[in-house]
């Protein structure tokens, strides 16, 4: 195409400033799929808009959280298209399959795969873009396209004086052939990926400009309450809300599936009706299982059945049989809250024969089968307006709190906003499971020969597969809603992918051993669970890695060379073993009163070391500094990349010293941060984090801090007290 300067200001001074260029980017298609260069096809996932006015839009298909995706992601777009990430306006993209993370087959935000499957993905989208605004410029001045460049946002004549801004050459670059295989810019070239910079939405968030879902405000919107049942699987037997009626400012009283909502026009106005409920509940078939109970039964469980084999290498028993000793060990892990600082809410509006739901979900079309199933209305007659995310650690995957939303403004048709109060949100979480792990190793003379690892606990795909099925074919009617959940669970690992939360960390066991048996008794207690941050690296971390350290001390090694001697055929990560070692000098002796405890561990696709350094002072466990090593692969943001290790470290480090929820009667004993603490800011240590400068694609950063971190601190107090721990929350006294 060749246009002359006259026909082409003819052109952009007539244009109406609106879209004019649509690029569809290629689907996160991850890790494993990726962009195919051999016929150049993708399959939709996002937009990205350039319009006459000089705007860029990037419409975000992953949730921001605080993990950094508005940054992260926005970055990768503003490298390649020749743009400074400020100039980029992002925006939440609504439900839809083309938003879909392709790892999974469903629109959600987990698993740290943001950024990994958007890499390949956003810089071809943004490199096309480059491409053929450069090809229209050229165009216009008659030369070709390899004597311009493009730099923040203009296309520069090689005169270096005369240049286009993008908005004047989108009409012309629309016309453009795509490019099939467009040219990513050189590692020597980038001026945004990898280099220290802040985050896009913190001056935002420093002043309260950003719409959380607690933050929805619609014209005439109403509250509202439910009050559910202590037990979970009870159900409303009567109730009566004579006194809570005749409150100032109540609308309506009534049953939802999940209990009884009170809608008000203010939101303490509800509360206080809620109070004035009286609701007595039928507990007939309700869980009513112990903590302690749990445990029991995953101790039965484990001695009655061997369980399903995840990963066999040589032969375990032989080893055993021929080995000079064999050592055993079992950890319990108990149920752990996820404890966002944002308590579940949703808002909801009724009307018209549609309802449009804004809410903090990771999982916005899984919302629209929430919605769904509790009207009569199809998902296509559901819009979700995702908002940003007051934390979400997996527990925004699951939309029950869109569930109650819908089924409120249903009934009610004005815009209701639910609120579930801190106690809710504690005591109606879906959490962490609870997990026991058998370990047993063989030992002749001071060399590992055996492996044996019997995980005991529920799978999480079992609780979450009931919307999950159903978001994967929204075509569906809904009465079918329940045989494709089943069908779902009966086809893992054959037609849907296997669930692998319970074994996760534990299959991918890099140390070197000959035998190895590592496997899954499934057994369910029947208390709700769901994904966290870490999900079964969390658990499995925590099992393997002091089990190991346990080894090293009995065969006499320290355990870092001991570690050491077992990964040598893994570089990278002996490269964070070796350097996390030097970060904290662990050849020099601790502060007296001070010991240090070393894990290692791969989550995500990424490879942490750490080293905790921890005392016992007036009879409460003190960490005093965390020094870790970690390689993601190729760094976008330095920053974002050490605050995400960090907040797994302490987040990691509230589990272990006080994530625990215990179960009586079926009942949640915990409430509020006063019995289920979290790690307050005097009680935080220093923090050291090294980033591997690595070419390797990028991994996930939002998790892979937790799972070290809790077996570092336990082997640390090891060191200390000389007392093994193989049971969380961690104790200073044993």
């Amino acid at each position: 195409m060749s246009m002359n300067r006259r026909d082409f200001l003819k052109v952009t001074a007539g244009s109406s400033g609106g879209l004019v260029l649509s690029l569809s980017l290629p689907g996160c298609a991850g890790i494993q799929t990726g962009y195919d260069e051999l016929d150049g096809s993708w399959t939709p996932d996002a937009w990205l808009e350039l319009t006459t006015d000089d705007q860029v839009y990037f419409t975000l298909a992953r949730v921001e959280m605080g993990q950094g995706t508005y940054t992260g992601l926005t970055t990768l777009i503003a490298e390649e298209l020749g743009v400074t990430p400020a100039s980029i306006k992002p925006r939440f993209a609504p439900a839809a399959p083309k938003y879909r993370n392709p790892l999974y087959n469903l629109q959600l935000t987990g698993g740290s795969t943001s950024l990994a499957t958007s890499w390949q993905p956003l810089r071809v989208a943004g490199a096309s873009a480059r491409m053929m605004l450069i090809a229209a410029a050229a165009s216009v001045w008659e030369i070709s396209p390899t004597e311009c460049r493009a730099v923040e946002g203009r296309v520069v004549h090689p005169n270096g004086r005369d240049n286009l801004a993008y908005g004047r050459l989108v009409e012309l670059a629309a016309k453009q052939p795509v490019p099939k295989a467009p040219s990513l810019k050189p590692r020597e070239e980038w001026k945004y990926i990898g280099k220290e910079r802040g985050r896009l939405d913190a001056e935002a968030k420093s002043t309260g400009a950003p719409v959380y879902g607690i933050d929805v405000e619609l014209d005439g919107m109403v509250y509202a309450v439910v009050s559910r049942p202590a037990r979970y699987g009870a159900r409303v037997k009567s109730y009566d809300d004579t006194a809570a009626r005749q409150l100032p400012g109540v609308l309506d009283v009534f049953e939802i599936d999940r209990g009884v909502a009170v809608v008000a026009d203010k939101y303490w106005r509800a509360r206080k009706a809620q109070d004035a409920l009286t609701i007595e509940w039928d507990n007939d078939g309700a869980l009513d299982a112990s903590s302690d109970q749990v445990f029991s039964s995953y101790h039965k469980a484990a001695d009655e059945d061997p369980g399903e084999s995840e990963r066999s290498e040589g032969d375990f028993d032989d080893a055993q049989q021929g080995a000079e000793r064999v050592l055993e060990a079992s950890y319990e892990q108990p149920y752990l809250a996820h404890a966002t600082l944002e308590p579940m809410n949703a808002t909801a509006w009724y009307r018209d024969g549609a309802i449009d739901v804004w809410a903090p979900t990771q999982a916005p079309d899984l919302g629209r089968i929430a919605a769904a199933r509790v009207t009569d209305l199809s998902p296509d007659e559901v819009t979700i307006h995702t908002t940003f995310l007051g934390g979400g650690f997996g527990r925004r995957l699951t939309n029950d709190y869109i569930e109650e939303a819908a089924s409120v403004a249903y009934r009610i048709r004005k815009p209701v906003k639910l609120i579930w109060s801190r106690e809710e949100d504690t005591r109606h979480d879906v959490y962490r499971p609870a997990m026991l792990h058998r370990m047993r190793a063989s030992v002749s003379g001071d060399r590992l020969t055996g492996w044996h690892h019997q995980i005991v606990g529920p799978q999480i795909l079992d609780w979450y597969v009931r919307n999950a099925a159903p978001a994967q074919y929204p075509w569906a009617p809904k009465f079918l809603y329940g045989t494709l959940g089943r069908v779902g669970l009966m086809a893992e690992g054959i037609a849907t992918p296997k669930d692998h939360s319970a074994i996760e960390g534990a299959i991918e066991y890099p140390y070197r051993v000959p035998n190895l048996d590592i496997r899954h008794t499934h057994t369910d207690p029947g208390v709700p669970v769901s994904w966290w941050r870490s999900v079964g690296f969390s658990h499995n971390g925590f099992a393997v890695e002091t089990f190991m350290d346990e080894l090293a001390h009995e065969v006499d090694q320290d355990p870092y060379r001991f570690r050491r001697s077992l990964i040598d055929h893994e570089p990278r990560h002996l490269g964070v073993l070796d350097r996390v070692a030097q970060l904290a000098q662990w050849d020099s002796a601790a502060l007296e009163g001070r010991a240090r405890g070393v894990a290692l561990f791969r989550s995500f696709g990424t490879y942490v070391a750490q080293v905790v350094e921890a005392s016992v002072e007036f009879g409460e466990i003190r960490v005093h500094r965390v020094f870790c090593a970690v390689d993601c692969g190729q760094v976008v943001n330095p920053d974002i990349v050490r605050d995400q290790i960090e907040g797994g470290i302490i987040f990691g480090l509230t589990a272990a010293l006080y994530g625990n929820i215990t179960l009586e009667d079926g009942q949640v004993q915990q409430s509020n941060f006063h019995d289920y603490s979290l790690m307050r800011h005097d009680q935080r240590p220093e923090v050291v984090v090294d980033i591997i400068d690595s070419n390797e694609s990028p991994t996930g950063v939002g998790e892979p801090g937790v799972p070290p971190v809790i077996p570092a601190l336990g082997n640390a107090l090891f060191a200390l007290t000389g007392k093994r721990q193989r049971s969380l929350p961690l104790k200073a006294t044993v």
